[in-house]
């Protein structure tokens, strides 16, 4: 028997058990130390892993509702760039078609732009539409972003593009306001503009304007935005009324009953200026119309509508 040694009585509460005697050495304290450390140690990194395990399956929990709010949330984002896709094909087509109805206006075929390129041109006329198919695949936010970017570009040059056809709208609203494009009287004309014989003398004669006869009184009405440059009384024209409205056009009001403006005056289309009269040298009530460009003289009727 060894010399140290330890004794576990086990006394059971019944007393018809009998007690239970073990001998235990100080090696056995020893091992069962060593058994119960490395038990807990198992128990430990058993517990820790299962913890750790149980950490990551809640944080893949939330990457996965967080990847089904953020696939909703692009989902959502396609649907509004799809929107706005189809919105900015149709602004291009209105603002093609405000440029062929301003070139039907002006005459000209294309010539909105003096600075049109073929890329330019290729964006006016640009189209829309959905999102490709293989935008919708793995990578979709990335395809997203880069769509997204093409409309940025399409949205910027369509700013451009209205900026400048603004630009333009308004110079041709500013040519058209000084343009004298419509009649100064209701009346009928009785002399055109060019080669006629001479109602006082029989001779042949260069008309520089053409002559519109209405009742005595009429009101002249300005048919541009302008500046009088002129009133006087002469003895061939009779009482006459000059007007400049920029860009080289002038027109003159001649055989006036009456002056309705002053020299220096700023009129409008529209503004009466005077009345029909028979003065000067003159064989009834009628209105001598004339419209010069640079200092000459040109056919009212090209102006008029």
């Amino acid at each position: 028997m060894p010399k140290h040694f330890y004794t576990l009585l086990i006394i059971p509460h019944k007393k018809k058990d009998s007690v239970k005697k073990f001998l235990a050495t100080p090696r056995h304290f020893q091992l069962t130390a060593v058994f119960a450390v490395i038990f807990f140690c198992f128990f430990g990194y058993c517990a820790v892993d299962y913890l750790t395990l149980k950490l990551k399956q809640m944080e893949l929990d939330n990457l996965r509702e967080l990847t089904s709010t953020q696939q909703e949330q692009i989902d959502t984002l396609h649907e509004k760039i799809s929107f706005f896709d189809r919105q900015l094909a149709e602004l291009k087509k209105v603002d093609e078609k405000i440029r062929n109805m301003a070139s039907e206006l002006t005459g000209k075929s294309r010539k909105l732009s003096r600075k049109e390129d073929p890329k330019a041109r290729e964006q006016v006329l640009g189209v829309g539409g959905p999102m490709p198919a293989d935008e919708a695949g793995p990578d979709k936010l990335t395809n997203l972003n880069r769509h997204m970017d093409r409309l940025l570009e399409d949205a910027s040059a369509r700013e451009r593009s209205l900026a400048e056809l603004q630009e333009y709208l308004h110079g041709q609203r500013s040519i058209a306001a000084v343009t004298p494009s419509v009649w100064p009287v209701t009346g009928w004309v009785t002399s055109e503009f060019g080669r006629r014989t001479n109602p006082f003398g029989g001779r042949s004669e260069f008309h520089s304007a053409i002559d519109i006869a209405t009742k005595l009184g009429a009101p002249i009405k300005a048919p541009a935005n302008g500046i009088v440059s002129n009133v006087e009384k002469r003895p061939d024209m009779g009482l006459m009324i000059q007007i400049e409205h920029g860009r080289g056009i002038g027109t003159l009001y001649a055989h006036l009953f009456r002056a309705a403006v002053s020299k220096g005056q700023v009129v409008k289309r529209g503004d009466v200026i005077g009345y029909v009269g028979n003065s000067g040298r003159s064989t009834g009530a009628h209105l001598h119309y004339s419209v010069s460009l640079n200092g000459v003289y040109v056919n009212p009727r090209n102006y008029l509508r």
